[in-house]
């Protein structure tokens, strides 16, 4: 059930049988000369429709723009500040809480907006209680990341081992291509990829990435590859949202 497709009945419906809504979140940031720039959104939209599938929740439009402030450099990439993005995902808790959800899942495509969120849920918990929102007591909310599920994380090392590396992975791209087969991309890659140097801000990253890959081998991925992450991350997460609505 996705929120931007249903009426206003059909959500107070949905709130008589559960309290719980999962919240896709990634980022529009580049991924390196054969990545699209929409990777982290793609991935979490797509993963997060198909737990709703498959646990009947009710998923919220994608929160497409993130905090990847290090990928400005490279044209194209947008970002929010991490002050900004609290504030968004402090409004989007408000006015979702006051409606009567307040078991929060995240289904998160990008590693950057990990402190911030968690930053922003800290952040809710008390603006909810100054407010005095309903049942505020009872509001909790989860990130889950995608690429961090134990089983997606396997599969990419038997597939990659250190070539998956730690941006504009293959197993990310592998996924964008199962989802836009129409869009994968080709270009030419060096061997030589740069990795293990610390993350400042954009032009330093930039100095030190000048693809915009991370140790990373992108040309390894498929579109069968993809569906394995796919139907592999959906799994897991499922299990991982019902658990979350039973604590």
């Amino acid at each position: 059930m996705l929120l931007h497709l249903s009426t206003w009945p059909e959500v107070e419906a949905y709130l008589q049988q559960s309290q719980g809504i999962i919240i896709p979140i990634g980022s529009t940031e580049q991924h390196g000369p054969t990545g699209l720039i929409g990777t982290d959104a793609i991935c979490a939209e797509a993963i997060a429709q198909g737990v709703g599938a498959a646990t009947q929740a009710i998923v919220c439009p994608t929160l497409n723009v993130g905090m990847a402030l290090h990928h400005t450099a490279f044209p194209g990439s947008i970002s929010l500040r991490p002050s900004t993005l609290i504030l968004v995902i402090r409004d989007y808790l408000t006015s979702l809480a006051r409606a009567g959800f307040t078991k929060f899942f995240f289904i998160n495509g990008h590693g950057g907006n990990i402190a911030t969120l968690k930053a922003a849920f800290s952040e809710s918990y008390a603006v909810l209680a100054d407010l005095n929102v309903p049942n505020a007591d009872r509001v909790q909310c989860q990130v889950a990341n995608w690429f961090m599920c134990s089983s997606v994380y396997k599969l990419a090392k038997e597939l990659y081992g250190d070539q998956e590396g730690s941006h504009a992975t293959p197993s990310e791209v592998a996924l964008t291509q199962y989802v836009y087969p129409d869009s994968i991309k080709q270009a030419e890659l060096t061997p030589e990829v740069a990795k293990g140097h610390p993350i400042y801000g954009a032009i330093d990253f930039r100095r030190h990435y000048p693809d915009g890959r991370m140790g990373s081998n992108p040309a390894l991925a498929t579109p069968e590859h993809g569906k394995q992450f796919y139907h592999l991350a959906v799994e897991e997460l499922s299990k991982d949202y019902q658990r979350f609505l039973e604590q």
